[in-house]
């Protein structure tokens, strides 16, 4: 799926709602009412198709500030992201 969500075997709603943000992200100019109208026709619920924009555009705010701000990531094997889902495990999203 992550070479060509386009032939991946994969339910029709992810296919439709994975277009929709794919001219989202790169080709906003293109985008329009019938875009979403066809994601919807494909069993998208309303719901659904603003949840996947509102994550798509937050992650690119994200992406901007890391690249802007020079955020790192750390490598494997710090014992960071394995101390960082301990928290979350214990103490969730709060």
């Amino acid at each position: 799926m992550l070479a060509d969500h386009t032939t991946a075997p994969i339910d029709a709603r992810l296919r439709a709602t994975l277009d929709y943000l794919r001219l989202m992200v790169q080709e906003p100019e293109s985008l329009g009412p019938a875009d979403a109208r066809a994601a919807l026709a494909a069993g998208v619920t309303r719901e659904a198709l603003a949840d996947a924009i509102n994550v798509a555009y937050l992650f690119a705010i994200y992406d901007r500030l890391a690249d802007a701000l020079g955020w790192d990531v750390p490598p494997e094997g710090s014992g960071f992201y394995e101390s960082a889902a301990r928290m979350l495990l214990w103490r969730g999203y709060r």
